[in-house]
């Protein structure tokens, strides 16, 4: 297992697929890491859904308010045209690399429309470098990401069980 240095500074996510360790990135994105982190703590993620996985890409999540399984909104259909009930975030773009395992905010065109989705890239992707902000690293854990369900939209999806920031999972 990774060592964990920093537990107010990683997530430790559970996935249908296996458990997966994530470095936060604050130094690098203030703003998203306090996001991610915030809605971790609110348990916003723990049920959501993998709603597009792209072979030799990346898998996107954390759409909180339609792919949330068991969520009063749940729709698997409208899954990745949600967020949540706060504020879009101002674009933190970085000359961080998107490689493999690199976690980074989703968005609309709007620079400035990131909430709740990210996605986990399963290669190295440069063409996104500067253009979406960069907010952690899979420290351990990527080959269970490899073992997610793919699909635009996926059939039967892979979920995030629980998502928890370490300093908090280890009471």
């Amino acid at each position: 297992m990774a060592e964990i240095k920093d537990p107010e500074n990683t997530i430790i996510m559970e996935t249908t697929k296996g458990k997966v360790v994530i470095q936060l990135l604050p130094d690098l994105a203030p703003g998203h890491v306090a996001r991610i982190k915030e809605l971790t703590r609110e348990g916003a993620y723990d049920g959501v859904v993998f709603h597009r996985v792209i072979e030799d890409f990346m898998a996107q999540t954390g759409d909180v308010q339609y792919g949330k399984t068991g969520g009063k909104d749940f729709n698997p259909a409208r899954a990745g045209m949600g967020g949540s009930e706060k504020p879009d975030l101002k674009a933190e773009f970085s000359n961080m690399s998107h490689v493999r395992g690199t976690c980074s905010m989703a968005r609309s065109q709007m620079p400035n429309s990131a909430n709740s989705q990210f996605f986990i890239c399963f290669t190295d992707s440069p063409w996104l470098n500067k253009q979406y902000s960069v907010w952690g690293q899979v420290i351990e854990g990527m080959d269970n990401i490899d073992k997610i369900k793919r699909g635009e939209p996926v059939r039967d999806p892979d979920t995030i069980v629980s998502m928890k920031v370490a300093a908090d999972a280890a009471a």
